[in-house]
């Protein structure tokens, strides 16, 4: 094994700790907030600040409460789309997009426990309302930083398409997640340097 091959071996295997972390930071905190919704909201709503309230409510669909009724099919959909995510991430390079996929995952799966393990009819715990906005939980939180990070970085990225830095792949530019100087030194690096 080279020096080479054995730096980057070290380096996919942090991201890959990186990406766990991040996904039981998530489920964790989701699954710890939604327990202590089931044991303090259940006699109705409390106030908290402004528009926000703490507000126990079950979410039996999508995301903002789509789909309703249809536990079964948004069970099964969400574990292919997890399967899904997991392969992103296990392809994906850079720690920025090791932090996306963490967030997204972490998401995706804290949901999930609640559609599989919870007792409430496959139905999601929601509970944060700003009513102004559908409830919701810390994994759809998560899931959506998730997503504006990676569209930000898409959109942000020099070019503003998405392209990637000086023609190399980038989020959105049909290369690698993540792929670009600022997450990868040694793509910026010219032979010789």
């Amino acid at each position: 094994m080279t020096a080479e091959s054995g730096r980057r071996r070290a380096g996919e295997a942090r991201r890959l700790l990186v990406i766990a972390v991040v996904v039981a930071v998530v489920v964790a905190v989701d699954q710890v907030t939604k327990t202590w919704a089931l044991h303090h909201l259940a006699a109705g709503p409390t106030h908290v600040i402004w528009t926000l309230q703490f507000n126990l409510t079950f979410n039996d669909g999508i995301a903002f409460s789509q789909v309703t009724g249809a536990t079964a099919l948004v069970t099964a959909v969400a574990l292919v789309v997890l399967c899904a995510l997991i392969v992103v991430a296990v392809r994906s390079r850079g720690m920025y997009s090791a932090i996306v996929c963490g967030l997204v995952i972490g998401g995706a799966l804290g949901n999930l426990i609640d559609r599989l393990i919870r007792h409430h009819g496959g139905g999601v715990i929601d509970f944060i309302d700003l009513r102004w906005w559908p409830v919701f939980n810390v994994a759809d939180a998560a899931i959506s930083v998730g997503v504006v990070l990676a569209a930000a970085r898409a959109l942000l990225r020099p070019g503003g398409d998405g392209a990637g830095h000086r023609g190399r792949p980038g989020l959105g530019g049909g290369g690698r997640l993540g792929a670009g100087p600022e997450v990868d030194d040694r793509v910026a690096r010219r032979p010789g340097e």
